[in-house]
């Protein structure tokens, strides 16, 4: 689970519903620092079990950069709203299509960086129709399925979801980790622990949960699919990771023709772990692909 270091939006920064013709989205909408000239939009989408606030680190440092930022929760994801137990509401290509509409209602060519399955929810997106979108920034989201590792984490989540509450199910993991993993801590301005991660996780929709958890274990490799698209991309992964590891990135950022960011240091989640270096690496990337 990704561990965003606060749920508070950054100085300037705007949390709202974002209305589009396929429904509302909670999002969190920074826009570029005072004084500096604007670049572009970008659209972020997190990964499972993360959230819009996943990228409140990198709004700021973006933002001084040039770039307006609007990070979303998904359909059923946190505070947006979906179906409790309809899981096909949750199937890859509609999620797609959320991001479509969500593109459209910015109503500008949008740079777009999906954070795990939301790289692979970005892709989707983008195989559908790569039109709204100036570039894509995979991070720490590979070819196809996680790895056997991760698969066999994610299946017994979704085991327990069938026969238990979400509250219930939160506690079991709680149980699980370690005392430093749950720990509460002063980050960058906001308390962040338990009782955040746990409003949190309360608010995703079961439903989201089994159906993307089933789509990360059993996704194909559409890498060669991708790299026909005309469309800039940047594969970004911290330097270690066993969800996809970085050796497997390099290698599909050679198929895509990507560029290829390393963040040393980072592991899963660059963006919470190193942020200042992942911004500098997105905003870098982005520089050489104005809209």
């Amino acid at each position: 689970m990704s561990r965003p270091a606060t749920f508070v939006p950054p100085p300037g920064a705007r949390a709202y519903s974002l209305r589009t013709a396929r429904g509302e989205f909670a999002v969190v909408d920074a826009p570029v620092a005072d004084g500096v000239e604007p670049k572009g939009v970008a659209l972020l989408l997190p990964g499972f079990t993360g959230s819009k606030e996943d990228f409140n680190p990198l709004h700021v440092p973006l933002a001084e950069r040039g770039y307006r930022t609007v990070a979303v929760d998904g359909r059923g994801q946190y505070e947006s709203d979906g179906p409790e137990r309809d899981e096909s509401a949750y199937a890859q290509e509609e999620l797609a299509r959320d991001v479509l509409a969500q593109a459209a209602a910015l109503g500008t060519p949008v740079h777009l960086l999906g954070h795990s399955l939301g790289g692979q929810i970005s892709r989707a997106a983008v195989l559908l129709d790569h039109a709204p979108f100036l570039t894509l920034t995979l991070m720490a989201s590979g070819p196809a399925h996680i790895s056997v590792s991760q698969q066999q984490r994610v299946k017994l989540l979704r085991d327990a979801l069938g026969v238990m509450t979400m509250a219930q199910v939160w506690d079991a993991m709680q149980a699980m980790e370690a005392p430093e993993e749950t720990d509460t801590g002063e980050l960058d301005g906001g308390l962040v622990g338990r009782e955040d991660l746990r409003r949190r996780w309360l608010g995703n929709k079961p439903a989201q949960l089994i159906a993307t958890g089933r789509q990360l274990c059993t996704e194909p490799d559409r890498i060669a699919e991708l790299a026909a698209v005309p469309l800039p991309f940047h594969v970004l992964s911290g330097s270690q990771d066993d969800t996809w590891p970085p050796a497997l990135l390099d290698e599909m950022a050679v198929r895509l023709r990507a560029r290829r960011s390393v963040i040393d240091g980072a592991e899963h989640s660059p963006n919470t772990e190193r942020p200042l270096a992942t911004a500098r690496a997105v905003a870098g990337f982005w520089d050489e692909h104005p809209g």
